[in-house]
């Protein structure tokens, strides 16, 4: 193709940008073949001279090449095709901090909320920062959106900060779910718990249902990972509205007593305060209390309902996928927390 061949290409009349004319062009040549995974393209100045454009122009359309993982840049080599899908979806990554019944419910409702306009990737990190680092160096640019859960901890299971990991994706392709950035709240968009405030109001709005009982009693295992502001609330609402309260590290060692309210988090604990309360001959909802945190299905029915407290996972993953598809104002949002009253309070 001559110089005079290339400029044609560009046309100065047109209604669609000059980058995205760039956009196209190189999108052609990877649908009919010409372009293949792992080819170099023109470097930005090559593309520059070439075409009459200026380094702006052609930056911006490599830009959004990269943003769709279709070239990849290697430092002090230049460009290269990554992908040869050149479908308009948007990518999304999703980064949880585990798999559970939980993230599920979020998983499947971003993705019943996004349909067919983009395609999800999850990964896991299990809490630890230095697996993010190296997911974000292997898919940085390849997705349009990345959707991460910062629960960290340390060796130690102490929580971590997480604003470094969070400064480091893509500006404005950041989305924080599930826990704020402590002291960045407003800096990223995303929906959040707050976890030490959700504990306090949901049992404040079940305090008449708790008054019938003599102590309160947090299930909180340490070692695996639950936000410690769960705790932090929990001992605010028993000071404040002048409960006796103790925190567990588990029931295994220990009997069920009567006039008791259990809060478990794990559900192994809870299954345990069911089992014992049979075997003790202890009346849930009467005798002991039982209040589990975070609501499923299963729990409407097991023991003929559980009392729980929990935020709205579905929308919490609805909310998300809205603020990908930009279909809400609201950047930042707390996601609801609220207590559901069952049998076995």
């Amino acid at each position: 193709m001559t110089m005079f061949d290339k400029m044609d290409k560009i046309n100065n009349g047109s209604k669609t940008p000059k980058y995205q004319q760039v956009v196209n062009l190189i999108l052609e040549d990877i649908e009919s073949g010409r372009l293949k995974i792992g080819e170099r393209i023109s470097s930005i100045n090559e593309m520059s001279f070439d075409f009459l454009l200026s380094r702006d122009t052609v930056e911006k359309a490599y830009n959004e090449l990269k943003d769709r993982g279709i070239i990849t840049s290697v430092k002090g080599k230049g460009f290269y095709v990554s992908s040869t899908n050149t479908s308009n979806k948007l990518k999304v990554l999703l980064l949880f901090n585990k798999l559970s019944s939980y993230k599920k419910i979020i998983y499947y409702s971003v993705l019943e909320t996004l349909g067919e306009k983009a395609t999800v990737d999850i990964h896991v990190h299990h809490y630890n920062k230095s697996m993010v680092q190296e997911l974000l160096e292997r898919n940085m640019g390849k997705y349009h959106y990345y959707v991460l859960a910062p629960h960290f901890y340390d060796e130690d299971s102490h929580l971590m900060d997480s604003y470094d990991i969070a400064r480091q994706f893509p500006e404005n392709k950041l989305l924080i779910m599930d826990r704020a950035v402590k002291g960045h709240e407003n800096e990223f968009p995303g929906v959040y718990q707050d976890f030490e405030k959700d504990i306090f109001h949901a049992l404040e709005d079940g305090i008449e249902h708790l008054k019938k009982y003599q102590k309160l009693k947090l299930v909180y295992p340490r070692g695996l990972m639950y936000p410690p502001e769960i705790v932090d609330g929990f001992k605010k609402f028993c000071f404040y509205y002048n409960f006796d309260n103790v925190i567990l590290d588990g029931i295994d060692a220990e009997p069920l007593y009567e006039g008791d309210v259990y809060i478990t988090l794990a559900e192994t604990d809870l299954v345990n305060v069911v089992k014992k309360s049979r075997e003790q001959g202890l009346e849930l909802g009467k005798a002991v209390g039982l209040i589990s945190y975070n609501d499923t299905p299963l729990k409407e029915i097991l023991a003929d309902g559980i009392t729980t407290i929990s935020t709205d996972f579905e929308h919490m993953g609805k909310r998300i996928a809205e603020l990908i598809l930009g279909k809400t104002t609201e950047k930042v949002s707390k996601n609801p927390f609220k207590m559901t009253v069952r049998k076995t309070l």
